[in-house]
């Protein structure tokens, strides 16, 4: 296992550290979501678990509940963790320029940087798409685009996107939420996705459409 993110990663989100060990047989990482957390700092403080830390403390814009005001010196302050081996920074924030230290701290300290977009409305033409994570891909080790999937051709152009990039020596973590694209969960990671995100409690799950934890990692081990 490494977070170098070469080979497929699968995230267990949750918003209490004290999940951890729920999360031992089936993740890599844990996704930890400062945003839904009660005290994250804290929890990430007294954090002794096994598995690295991927650390998120999305957006109220981005469909988190992270008020914009010291969101992300928060957390630009947790790579300091020893555990924290990576975090997520949404595209937009780098794109208007209030990513800049964060992601400079980042790289002092050498945790990755997942560069992130999400669309909650549905799926961008397949070109935008590639355009989109390449941008994300300029400034982040991984470029990671969730889409919101309404019919087979949506999910089929997120593949194809995935693909594309994957066959280009990009690093990418896509997948499509909603019901429509719920199979993309375990299917993109054949096509090249790094990363898969699955709640480590099914009724706490973080995005429309994702699986249980034991059920993703299967289907990803048996599909690839």
């Amino acid at each position: 296992m490494n977070l170098n993110f070469d080979s497929f990663v699968l995230a267990a989100a949750t918003a209490d550290l004290a999940d951890e060990p729920l999360a031992r047989d089936h993740a890599d990482i844990v996704e930890f979501r400062m945003d839904l957390a009660e005290d994250p700092l804290s929890q990430l403080e007294k954090y002794d678990g096994e598995l690295p830390i991927l650390a998120t403390n999305r957006a109220e814009w981005e469909g988190g509940e992270a008020q914009e005001d010291g969101r992300l010196e928060t957390l630009a302050e947790v790579t300091a963790l020893e555990s924290v081996e990576a975090i997520d920074v949404e595209l937009q924030s780098i794109l208007d320029g209030d990513a800049e230290e964060v992601l400079e701290t980042a790289r002092d300290r050498g945790v990755t940087v997942i560069a992130s977009a999400h669309d909650f409305e549905g799926t961008p033409p397949r070109p935008e798409m590639v355009r989109t994570l390449t941008e994300a891909g300029k400034y982040a080790d991984v470029a990671k685009l969730a889409v919101t999937a309404t019919s087979k051709a949506d999910t089929l152009a997120l593949l194809s996107a995935t693909e594309q990039l994957t066959s280009h020596g990009d690093t990418v973590a896509t997948m499509a939420m909603g019901e429509a694209g719920s199979h993309t969960r375990a299917v993109a990671p054949v096509y090249g996705s790094k990363i898969g995100y699955a709640p480590v409690d099914p009724e706490e799950a973080t995005a429309p459409g994702q699986y249980d934890l034991a059920t993703l990692r299967t289907l990803v081990d048996e599909l690839q």
